[in-house]
C-alpha cells in the first residue's frame, strides 16, 4: 500500500499494519464502524484501497474525535490554525508546549490537541487520574513542520470528507446501534498490558463486558474484526478471548 497522510501521531495507531488488517477484511464494505478509532487508521486504510466509502468513526476521547472531525471536513481551518500555534512559540519551545498543555486541559480544544500531539514524546499520550493530558514534550524537535502537516490534513480529508459520522460514545452503545450490514473493527484498550485502568488510555474497558459484547455482535449476525492482546517471547498478555466466540486468531509480529 502506499505510504498514507498521517497527521496526528498517535501511539497504538494500526497506521502501519493498515495494510496487513485489510487482507483480512471483507473486499467490499457497505459501512465501516470503528467503536473505538483513535486515529482512524484503518478507516483511512480502506478508503484509500476503495474498500468502502461509509465510515463510523467513534471514540470515547472527545477531543480527539472533534479533531478528527475538523482534519477532514475542515482541512484548511486546523491547518492554518496549527500553522499559527507552531510559528508563535518562542526560543524557550518547552515552556510554551506547557503553557498551550494547561490551555488544553482547561478548554478541551481539538486543534490545540494536534500541537501537543505533534510535538509530544513518541506520540505517545498519557493522562492524569482526573482525565488530563500530562505527557512531556520531546525536547528534541518542535514537532511537524506546518507544509508537511497541512499535507496531511489534506490528504486525509481527500480521502474521507463527507463520508464519515462522528461520535464519541461508549462503545457499547455504538454496537448497540449497527446494522447487520455494517462491518465493525474493534481495537480497544489491551486488557494484558493495561487492565481497565491506564495512563496510556483515555478510559479502560471491562474484558468480561467485552466479551458479552461480542457474544452479542455474533448472535446479531454483524461481522467483525478485532484486535486484542499479544505476547512477546514466551510471554501471553491477558487472557485469550473465549474459543465460544469462533474467532480465528492471527499473530502477527512487529
Amino acid at each position: 500500500m502506499v505510504s498514507l497522510p498521517h497527521p496526528i501521531q498517535y501511539q497504538g495507531s494500526k497506521r502501519k499494519l493498515a495494510s496487513d488488517i485489510l487482507r483480512f477484511l471483507p473486499k467490499k464494505i457497505e459501512r465501516l464502524v470503528e467503536p473505538f478509532a483513535g486515529t482512524a487508521a484503518i478507516s483511512l486504510a480502506a478508503a484509500a484501497r476503495e474498500i468502502c466509502q461509509s465510515f463510523w468513526i467513534n471514540d470515547l476521547n472527545n477531543p480527539l474525535i472533534e479533531l478528527l472531525e475538523l482534519i477532514i471536513e475542515n482541512p484548511d481551518n486546523i491547518a492554518d490554525f496549527y500553522t499559527e500555534i507552531w510559528q508563535d512559540r518562542e526560543d524557550n519551545s518547552v515552556d510554551y508546549y506547557y503553557q498551550v498543555r494547561d490551555n488544553f486541559n482547561k478548554t478541551k480544544d481539538p486543534k490545540l490537541f494536534l500541537y501537543l500531539l505533534a510535538r509530544c514524546v513518541k506520540g505517545s499520550v498519557r493522562y492524569n487520574n482526573q482525565g488530563e493530558f500530562n505527557q512531556s514534550p520531546d525536547k528534541r524537535r518542535k514537532g511537524t513542520n506546518p507544509n508537511k502537516m497541512r499535507e496531511n490534513i489534506k490528504g486525509v480529508s481527500r480521502l474521507l470528507h463527507g463520508k464519515c459520522i462522528f461520535t464519541s460514545l461508549d462503545y457499547r452503545q455504538v454496537l448497540y446501534e449497527l446494522k447487520n450490514t455494517d462491518f465493525v473493527y474493534l481495537d480497544p484498550p489491551y486488557q494484558g498490558v493495561c487492565g481497565n485502568n491506564d495512563s496510556r488510555y483515555y478510559s479502560g474497558i471491562c474484558f468480561d463486558t467485552l466479551v458479552l459484547e461480542l457474544e452479542e455482535l455474533n448472535r446479531k449476525g454483524i461481522a467483525f474484526a478485532i484486535s486484542y492482546d499479544g505476547k512477546r517471547g514466551s510471554k501471553t498478555f491477558g487472557d485469550e478471548l473465549p474459543k465460544e466466540l469462533g474467532l480465528k486468531k492471527i499473530e502477527k509480529t512487529v
